[in-house]
Order: C-alpha cells, then structure tokens, then sequence
C-alpha cells in the first residue's frame, strides 16, 4: 500500500533527524516507511520478553519511552538496566542473530512505535550500507559521526594536516636512498647532496638495516671531529637503528620520537627496510611539535622552561584534536609527555641530592599510572626504595623525602596540583621499601576497610616512571600473585565499585547533581576503570591501563570481544568528551573539572553519552552477576 505524501514526508523529516536515518539514501528510506506499522503500548505494557523467540519485530521508538529489564524484573527506579527514547531502536542483536531478546523491554510511558518486520528489516540491511553499518557497530557508527562533527569544529584551517592514525606504510614518501656500510663517508655524502635528503640509511646484504647516518652525525662526527672523508660510513653512522612495522600507527612513532628524540623511524618488515619516516612526514609545516616538545623538556635546564612545555602540551592537545587524533592515542600523548617532564624534574632535581647513590623508582598511581590523563589531573605517584641488607629504612627514607618534596613541589608549578589526598611520594606513607610495599598491599588485601579499598583504586594502578624500575616489576608480580587468592577482597571491590551508578534516568534522558551537570570522571570513566581494575587482578593480568586491560580480558576469554569493543569505544567517548571540555574551559579561563551540562551537547553527542552509559551499566551487571552483589 502506498504511504500519502504527506505523512511520508512527516516520517522523513522526523526520522532525518536520527542516525542512521539520516546517512541513509532516501530511496531506501521510502522503501523502510512503506513498510512500517505504528503499534502503541500503554505505560507498563510489555512490547517484547525473553519468551518470544525469534523476535519477528524491528522496533523504532517514534514517541514514549522503552525501559530495558534484566530476568523479568518490573522497572524500579533501580532496576532498569536500558532507556531508550525517540529515534532509538531495538532489538538489533536479537534480530542481527535471529534469537530472542534476554531482556523484557516494557513502555515506561504512554509509547508509539514504528515497526518493521523481521524480513523487511534484513532486507533493508542488504539494501542500505549505512543502516547495515549502524546495526552490525552501533555505537563505533555513532563516534564516527561524533569524531567528524568535532573535526569540523577545530580543524577549519588543518585540512591538510597528516591524520595521526594512519598506518607507517601510508605515510613512506619514496623509496628510502640506502648504501653499504663500508660505502666512504665523501660518497655517502655526495649522494646525500645529490638527492636533496637528510639522512642515508645503511644495509646489509639482505636490505637489513643495521645503521643510519643524519645530518646531525655530519656535524657531530664528521665536521667537528675533522674525521677523514675516506673512512667507511660504519665508523660515523648510528648503529642499530630503531624499526617499527609497517602497521604501526603514526602516532606510535611520534611517540617515539618524542621520547628519544629521533627525528627518523625506519620501517621494517620481517627485518628488511620498507621505507623511513621523517618527523617532517609526521607534522606536516611542524604545525604539530611533538617532538619539539619533547626534545625542549629533555634539554631544560631550569623549571620556568618546563613550565613553558606544560602550557606546550595543552596547546598540543587542541592541536590534535582539530586532526582528530583518537581519545586513547591522545591520553598516551599527554601521559607521555607529563613523563618526560616529571623526568626531567627528577633528574634536575638529583644533581645536587645524595639520591643519585639510592635505588628507587618513581612510580606514577592512578591516572597517570593509566596512561589516562587529560588536562585536569593532581599529583599521584609514589617511590619504592632499594633496601641494602641490614640498612634501616627510616634512614633512607629520611634521605628521600626532601628531594621528593622538591620534585613535588616543582610538578605543582608546572599545573599539576599537589594531591588533597597527599597521595605523593613526598609523603613518608607513600615512600617505602619493596617490603614494606608489599606488607601495605597485604594489609589492605586482607582487610579491604573503606580506605584500604579506596587506596587498591589508585595505588594498584602503579608503573614505574624512572630510576630502578626492576623494583615495581617486583613488586606488579607480586600482586598478580596475591590478589586472584583473596576472593573476598575482590567482592569488596566489587561491592565498592557498583555503588557508583552510570547517570540514567528512566523518564529523563539523564539524572543529573548540582547545577544541573553530570560527572565524566565520577560516573562516567570510573564504572569501566574500576570493572577493568577487579577483572584484571581476579585473571592475574598485567596490563594498567584501562583499554588494555579490556582488551587483553578479550583475548583471553574473560569477555567476549564484542563486549569489550564496545565497553572501549564507550569510554573513549567520555575521554574525548572530558578532553573537549578541559579544552573549552581553559579558553575560556574558567577552573578545570570534569562537570558538563548534557544540555550543551548536540543531539549527536547526547545520543552516544547515553549509549556509553548504557555500556558502564551493562558492564557493572556482569560485575554484579559475576560476583554476586545484590542490589
């Protein structure tokens, strides 16, 4: 039956305003509503159950509310797990797999519903690429149309910029220019002129990489050193080269770059040269100064130029952004560089200290020990000593703790504020030997009192940042140990966590606090941080940061990979919202925290931060069944 033009045209205009409806062609969409019925369901009338089964209905919410309920359960204010409201539908798994649903989906109000059958709705997938694409990676869909969204928002002038995550092998210019190692140096140079490059890259007789020779090395050892032209290239070349695969990402070896202060990475495949990339490949223009940054706080000599850095970093930040650099690479970015500096504090700071004859490692805790900082983050680290037999440690740690306070203090003046919770390695609590680590670990395991459990969220996220890093490697096997024992204290942490509930309403889109905002950190990151912290000690897993400690549960079979993508995807989102807010609030000179107004999003933004807040709760109901913690 054909559908009147004007209701047509009513169906259109409404759905063109929700993904993926609106990406769709309108030949498909007319296909879609010629086919829909609208069914409606009074206030707590049931529109599907776990009984029915295969689900024979696509449904598109067009008024009302849907409550999603796990075993049957009626929807309290607590026992909804899912809201979903106009331009949203359901039940895409159930369908995509032809099973029946695992929840009962039941109207929270008065509700209308577009509604397409089983068939149709399958044929409609073979029809449209982008309703399929929807369906198959719903919420990896909705971020995609987000990220382009914010990329026209701060990149209107950085078009042309490299995209940082692009793999090694789209990047490589040309084939790289390479010689023998016993090729004479006036030769190698002669070619280097000749060809207009910066850099000969030295291989063996299978394409093996085994040096390479810059313009930095002509300077420093040819032309300062008045080294003979004649000499082979090995005497005068850097030996060894660092490689990356092919596959690599860009930002991966800006990473590098940063951090060693390379300005070439070479790319090797199976140990043959596939090509070289240059920090000019990188950065196109050098509008983006990683590595600058980098080699500007390795060099500092004085605290006002790290100071410098650190309002660098920010400006590096929005920068990366208008690429549109993805929240995961961006945390490491920043993470990497508040590393360096907090590097080169210590190491400025141990010159004229008697430290430099101790065995200690500076450990960074929570965030930071993450890889997850954005620009609002305090202090949190912690030092671990070497213990020489028979020494005391209330000796050493005398001697410890004013050059730690120095570095506190100094971090604090590069915009990382001293921690209110004096969680700092300035504090005689948090700097210890290996043993006394390892005894404040068991005591808190074996109690799990409110602050031993609220200190196993920030200190049991722990790496080594500089000095003696065998000391945390110790003492991370030691907890990989201890913890998957004491099954009571993960329920501890369990209970703990789950107190924490993802910010959704059943009747409003979100239940927000004061001012009318919601947390990003408090109820948005910390249900996935926390989720991924008790799993990992429970499996005995070695990874610290939140992604990787999802995605290695994955692969080895504590969550299922389609669950952890999207668990992933969900708390890149928040990263990237809390990333984007920072951002705005330091333009506009106003105090950094982690409260938005849901009401200063777009349609678009509001739509995915109610799906990665579904994703925390649907990972805190595994957590909740997994260890059995009642509501």
């Amino acid at each position: 039956m054909t559908t009147p033009y004007a209701l047509l045209a009513a169906t259109l205009d409404q759905l063109g305003r929700y993904a993926p409806f609106d990406q769709m062609e309108r030949d498909h969409l007319v296909w879609m509503i010629e086919r829909l019925k609208v069914g409606y369901y009074a206030k707590d009338e049931v529109v599907l159950a776990p009984a029915e089964t295969p689900v024979a209905t696509f449904y598109l919410i067009k008024q009302g509310v849907i409550l999603g309920e796990q075993d049957v359960v009626r929807a309290q204010e607590n026992a909804a797990w899912l809201e979903l409201h106009e331009g949203e539908c359901f039940p895409l798994g159930a369908l995509l797999s032809k099973r029946g649903v695992t929840s009962t989906y039941r109207a929270g109000i008065d509700t209308f519903c577009y509604e397409l059958s089983a068939e149709h709705f399958r044929e409609l997938l073979r029809l449209s690429e982008p309703f399929h694409d929807f369906c198959t990676r719903r919420i990896a869909n909705l971020l995609e149309q987000s990220k382009q969204v914010i990329q026209a928002q701060y990149a209107k002038s950085t078009s042309e910029q490299q995209s940082m995550s692009s793999p090694l092998s789209a990047i490589i210019r040309r084939e790289p220019i390479t010689c023998a190692p016993e090729t004479p140096v006036r030769q190698v140079l002669e070619t280097m002129h000749k060809n207009g490059i910066g850099s000969m890259v030295a291989v063996d007789g299978e394409h093996r990489p085994v040096g390479i020779f810059t313009l930095h090395d002509v300077l420093s050892r040819v032309a300062l050193s008045c080294t003979a032209l004649d000499q082979p290239l090995a005497s005068v070349m850097t030996a060894n080269p660092y490689t990356m695969p092919p596959h690599a990402f860009a930002y991966e070896a800006a990473l590098v770059m940063a951090k060693h202060g390379f300005r070439h990475i070479l790319v090797a495949e199976e140990g043959r040269l596939k090509g070289l990339v240059s920090e000019k490949d990188l950065f196109s223009l050098q509008r983006v100064g990683l590595r600058q940054i980098g080699g500007t706080i390795r060099n500092a000599e004085h605290l006002d130029t790290l100071k410098g850095s650190a309002r660098d970093i920010r400006q590096l930040a929005h920068n990366m952004m208008a690429q549109g650099v993805a929240a995961e690479q961006l945390t490491q970015i920043i993470s990497t560089l508040n590393d360096l500096l907090t590097t080169r504090i210590i190491e400025l700071e141990l010159r004229a200290s008697p430290v430099r004859d101790i065995a200690f490692c500076w450990m960074a805790l929570g965030s930071e020990g993450r890889l997850e900082q954005t620009l609002n983050t305090d202090q949190d680290n912690g030092i671990i000593f070497d213990l020489p037999e028979g020494a005391d440690p209330e000796a050493v740690r005398a001697q410890v703790l004013p050059f730690a306070k120095r570095v506190n203090l100094a971090l604090a003046e590069c915009g990382f504020p001293l921690c209110n919770g004096e969680v700092m390695a300035s504090n005689p609590k948090w700097c210890l030997s290996l043993k006394e680590w390892q005894e404040t670990f068991a005591n808190w395991i074996d109690h799990g009192d409110p602050m031993a459990l609220l200190y196993a969220t920030i200190f049991f996220d722990f790496r080594p940042l500089y000095g003696a890093e065998r000391l945390a490697l110790e003492l991370r096997d030691w907890l990989r140990d201890a913890t998957p024992k004491n099954t009571r204290f993960l329920y501890q942490l369990a209970v703990n966590a789950l107190r924490n509930d993802p910010p959704l309403g059943l009747i409003r889109d979100f239940v927000t606090g004061k001012g009318h905002t919601l947390d990003l950190k408090l109820n948005g990151i910390t249900p996935f941080v926390d989720a991924a912290r008790i799993y990992t000690l429970a499996t005995a897993g070695r990874q610290t940061n939140t992604v990787g400690r999802l995605r290695e549960l994955a692969e080895h079979g504590h969550l299922r990979k389609v669950d952890a993508e999207a668990f992933i995807e969900a708390f890149l989102f928040i990263q990237l919202l809390r990333l984007r807010l920072h951002h705005q609030q330091l333009e506009q000179g106003s105090e950094l925290s982690n409260k938005i107004d849901p009401d200063s999003l777009n349609n678009l933004d509001r739509r995915i931060l109610k799906e990665a807040f579904r994703q925390a709760r649907k990972l805190q109901t595994k957590l909740r069944l997994d260890y059995q913690v009642r509501e």
